[in-house]
């Protein structure tokens, strides 16, 4: 019962099911491990033991009535971005330390009705802005590959839980890559779904035409199991699509990689910054592929100069409205005796929100300015079309297109990154927000330093099941996948 942590989900729902260990035990087990090691990786903000295995007991007596679904009894971390009922929701900020939700998310509501255990809530950038979950109120997750480096973010919690076995898999959201390369900086696989896939309902808004959760796990068969839970219609959220999702589990083998179509962009191999070492992983990952049938075929994917300008105006000017909502008065934090309305505001607001966010709060309000509207917001909208076009004329003659998912691996932690140096490391991740394509990392190898590198495949609209498909074919020939940071051999 020690290595628990070391079993697929398919495996845990195995053992479930065949009564080799109860949730109980399972959930005591991880439970045990987040106490024990959490400490050094800081991936939790909330923990939640008696609510845990109040769930678990649940899903033993569901067992034992013959009523249990397939992952009933599985624990699970959710980012703490996804509003909990009863659970403090901060998404990671002082604004909203104080928050509990009175209601679930429609990700954590469905993850309760499959039998899901939730075992806490974890760390991210402040309002998933961030590439390094540095900018959490609640202090800098570390990688569990090497501690005195980030984990990537946003989602840095959900990724460095899922890399330190504290979590079997894990909820994260993807704005502009934040799945995607913390996938990559911890060696996990990591699906951002079409935009529209998954409920928006309950997830705190950062852009919202860009914003979309997904699952994060060691595998892409680990993934699709979440895929299964998360995927669908929620007439909730006005921007999810009313198309029938997938059996993903089931799909896991059913896109043949002898002759799949891979698009290589020749832009994004010759990217300035691009690391050597990210750069022979992920050939070395596309020849591999090649070896098992795929037709590797060069495309042109003119517009990405265009990539990073474009997301910089749209996101933070999407999240200069959102955050509007955050001023003092109806919940969240508030600064004490306010002389007046205005002073209320002005203080909540700058005491409350970190640097990043009032950064990036800045330059959505500029955008969207008089006299500069139509300069800027209006103007990357239309460019946002073209990066759409861009793609879909590629996907005639593709499947799907490679890349690597950050130009380089795991920064160290306070590496002296300007926001501008930082904001170019999401060359690679954010053109599939803006076109609302779906996209996923898969571990590759790693560098010199022993860090995860990861292999991006992108999409056309509603082909989850193909790219995760791809992975898990991948990572039957390959052992990349199963590979364990040192901190995540410790037993309890």
């Amino acid at each position: 019962m020690t290595d628990l942590h070391r079993l697929s989900i398919r495996e845990l729902s195995e053992g479930l099911a065949g009564s080799k260990f109860s949730s109980r035990e399972l959930t005591e087990h991880y439970l045990k491990r987040i106490a024990k090691i959490d400490a050094q990786v800081q991936s939790y903000v909330t923990v939640t033991p008696e609510q845990a295995l109040a769930q678990a007991d649940a899903a033993d007596a569901l067992r034992q009535s013959g009523m249990a679904n397939v992952l009933t009894g599985v624990p699970i971390a959710h980012k703490d971005i996804f509003c909990t009922q009863g659970i403090k929701t901060t998404a990671g900020s002082k604004m909203l330390d104080n928050f509990i939700s009175p209601y679930d998310a429609t990700v954590v509501a469905k993850g309760k009705v499959a039998g899901l255990v939730t075992l806490g809530k974890v760390n991210m950038d402040e309002f998933a802005m961030g590439s390094t979950s540095e900018s959490s109120y609640f202090g800098a997750t570390k990688n569990p590959w090497a501690l005195d480096h980030v984990p990537g973010g946003s989602s840095g919690g959900s990724a460095a839980a899922v890399a330190a076995d504290l979590a079997p898999f894990a909820t994260g959201t993807d704005t502009g890559g934040s799945i995607r390369q913390p996938a990559s900086f911890c060696g996990l696989t990591g699906l951002k779904p079409t935009y529209g896939r998954v409920s928006r309902f309950g997830m705190i808004a950062y852009a919202s035409s860009l914003d979309q959760g997904g699952p994060m796990a060691r595998s892409a068969e680990d993934c699709a199991y979440l895929m299964n839970v998360m995927a669908g219609h929620d007439e909730r959220d006005s921007t999810s699509v009313n198309v029938d999702a997938d059996d993903y589990v089931a799909n896991l083998n059913g896109t043949s990689v002898k002759g799949l179509r891979i698009g290589i962009p020749k832009q994004y191999f010759n990217v300035a910054g691009l690391d050597a070492d990210v750069k022979a992983r992920v050939e070395e990952s596309l020849k591999k592929l090649e070896d098992m049938g795929a037709t590797l075929v060069e495309i042109d994917l003119n517009m990405t100069d265009a990539y990073v300008p474009t997301y910089y105006l749209i996101a933070p000017a999407e999240a200069s409205s959102n955050l509007q909502r955050f001023d003092g008065v109806r919940y969240g934090y508030r600064c004490e005796n306010p002389v007046d309305l205005t002073d209320l505001y002005k203080r909540s607001r700058s005491e409350g929100f970190g640097p990043e966010v009032q950064r990036r709060i800045l330059i959505g309000t500029y955008a969207l300015s008089a006299g500069y509207y139509d300069a800027y917001y209006v103007k990357a909208q239309k460019v946002r079309r073209l990066i759409q076009q861009d793609f879909l004329k590629a996907f005639e003659s593709v499947d799907v297109i490679a890349a690597p998912s950050a130009p380089t691996t795991a920064y160290k932690i306070g590496a002296s990154l300007d926001p501008v140096e930082m904001y170019l490391g999401d060359i690679y991740t954010i053109a599939v927000n803006l076109a609302g394509l779906p996209a996923i990392n898969a571990p590759v190898g790693f560098d010199k330093d022993q860090l995860p590198v990861g292999l991006q495949l992108i999409g056309n609209y509603w082909s989850e099941s193909q790219l995760l498909s791809v992975v898990h074919q991948y990572q039957q020939a390959t052992d990349w996948h199963t590979k364990r940071a040192a901190i995540a051999e410790e037993t309890v």
